[in-house]
């Protein structure tokens, strides 16, 4: 059967809307509200051996991470229908702990031709911090560690997986109806692959991985060739460290690149540690960025692109590090140096920093003897480019999260918003200004702990072409009747009443304005 440009199309498009819905049922059927109302999740099919071949618009981290490190996890089982897996380890398969993935096998005629997940980031998954984000130094005290293994197999449950949730995290129904939930996400997938022929299937994905292909090649070709170097810093690890070097270089030739990290600072105590497969979803969403919006999203997409980072590097570190901040802040600075290194080459499509963070944001308590956890992304200023100024209060980059809705927010846990606003003139300065960030408040109705995991907080998103840095972010707490600083990581014991108060950085501005010479 050949295949024309307006099937493949089409046939893309298709893949592409199954993820969308598996990503709406994942939603209406999740209990907590870090999944249900800030969707901090992501949906994407596979071909037999782990190859990304589709997944909707969710969150960079997770696509681009899943899309490295499927095809280590599929040979690890002989998969039955009606198989269900799930993992975690962020050395094998996953990100940072919270972030659980669920995958299912799609069978045809007894016949295996791909796969479905869905990966999501559980509000707690235990450990010593509540909403396991805290400041550690060991894997093993972030969370529970779930290597890959079967949750259903055959279509038969293991219960060893309920025990070991209602024995290790904090509110286990709600993580495992939100578990249940990533399932049923899963089954939709399986359901509407179901819909296709085998034959037709293998075909199709083909043909797409060929096209996909053609589309990274060009992307890559589209920057002169050379080599181009650039180094930003982590500011710490939350355990004292002085500034984390990331520097990179990227080499173009022709439709190759090479994305070196030779030089970056080694791995460290505390959790900014990252494991090789954020760092290649980093890389892989700034090249993502160059091509057009229709590019049919496969893991052929980036073929053209070799990642060099040496074991036990902070870009890759090594088994049993500490990652929870790995994969929140450390990749935004991934993002940072690598389209700091583009812009020497391709500089009127390279915008300026950034606000460089999440803004992790974690409290956890107990109210009427139950445990609760909430978490929250920050948005913040995205950098001004050469066609315009940089957003505002947007979610930036490797994230891509809704925020808390206060309503949502305040009926669910012991908290209530004192402010929500723009954090007005917070961009950097330039012929096109960078975005400004956002300012939060919380008061605080019980006795709780909260984790702070935070960059930006001394250093300011770079400006390009002239344009000013954004500004820092400011953390800080409200109690006896003065505002206190606090650092940009760490871990508190909060009293009721008390205010924590995070106004988010601004992005880089862009281009000199006339008279500031």
């Amino acid at each position: 059967m050949s295949v024309n440009a307006v099937e493949l199309s089409l046939f893309s498009h298709r893949l592409a809307a199954i993820c969308e819905e598996m990503g709406a049922v994942l939603k209406r059927s999740a209990i907590s509200p870090n999944i249900r109302d800030r969707e901090d999740f992501s949906c994407a099919l596979f071909d037999e051996k782990g190859a990304l071949i589709a997944q909707a618009a969710h969150i960079p981290v997770h696509l681009g991470s899943m899309a490295f490190a499927m095809a280590d996890v599929i040979p690890l089982f002989a998969w039955k229908s009606g198989d269900v897996v799930v993992f975690n380890d962020p050395f094998l398969g996953g990100t940072h702990l919270p972030d659980i993935t669920v995958v299912t096998p799609v069978f045809m005629a007894g016949e295996l031709v791909a796969f479905s997940a869905a990966r999501a980031h559980h509000a707690d998954i235990g450990g010593r911090s509540p909403g396991s984000m805290g400041v550690e130094t060991r894997l093993q005290d972030e969370g529970l560690i779930i290597s890959p293994r079967y949750w259903f197999e055959a279509g038969i449950e293991d219960p060893e997986l309920a025990r070991l949730f209602y024995g290790y995290v904090r509110a286990p129904a709600e993580r495992m109806g939100d578990l249940a939930a990533q399932k049923a996400a899963a089954m939709v997938g399986v359901s509407r692959l179901n819909d296709f022929q085998a034959s037709e299937l293998r075909q199709m994905f083909a043909a797409l991985i060929a096209v996909s292909e053609g589309y990274g090649r060009t992307a890559v070709a589209s920057i002169p060739d050379g080599d181009y170097c650039f180094e930003d810093s982590l500011e710490d690890d939350g355990w004292g460290s002085s500034a984390l070097a990331i520097r990179v270089t990227v080499s173009i030739r022709g439709e190759a690149a090479i994305v070196d990290f030779d030089g970056t600072a080694l791995q460290t105590v505390g959790p900014v540690n990252c494991p090789l497969a954020v760092t290649a979803a980093s890389v892989f969403y700034v090249f993502r960025c160059l091509m057009p919006d229709h590019t049919p999203q496969t893991a052929a997409l980036f073929h053209p692109i070799s990642i060099r980072a040496s074991k036990g590097c902070l870009v890759n570190s090594g088994e049993g590090a500490a990652v929870a901040a790995g994969n929140v802040e450390t990749s935004q600075r991934i993002v940072d140096v690598l389209l700091g290194a583009l812009a020497k080459a391709i500089p009127d499509r390279i915008p300026a920093a950034a606000q460089g963070t999440m803004n992790n944001v974690i409290f956890g308590g107990k109210s009427n003897g139950e445990d609760w956890v909430y978490y929250e992304t920050l948005a913040g200023g995205m950098g001004a480019y050469a066609g315009g100024d940089g957003l505002s209060a947007v979610q930036c980059h490797m994230t891509n999260t809704k925020n808390s809705s206060i309503e949502v927010l305040e009926m669910h846990y012991p908290l209530r918003i004192s402010a929500y606003a723009v954090r007005e003139n917070s961009g950097g300065a330039g012929v096109f200004s960078g975005g400004d960030g956002v300012v939060r408040e919380w008061r605080v109705l019980e006795d709780c702990h909260l984790s702070l995991l935070t960059e930006r907080r001394e250093s300011q998103p770079y400006g390009l072409a002239g344009g000013e840095s954004g500004s820092s972010g400011v953390n800080s707490l409200w109690r006896n009747g003065q505002w206190r600083s606090l650092p940009a990581k760490g871990s508190f014991a909060l009293k009721s009443g008390d205010r924590i108060r995070i106004e988010t950085p601004g992005g880089g501005g862009f281009g000199k304005k006339k008279g500031d010479e």
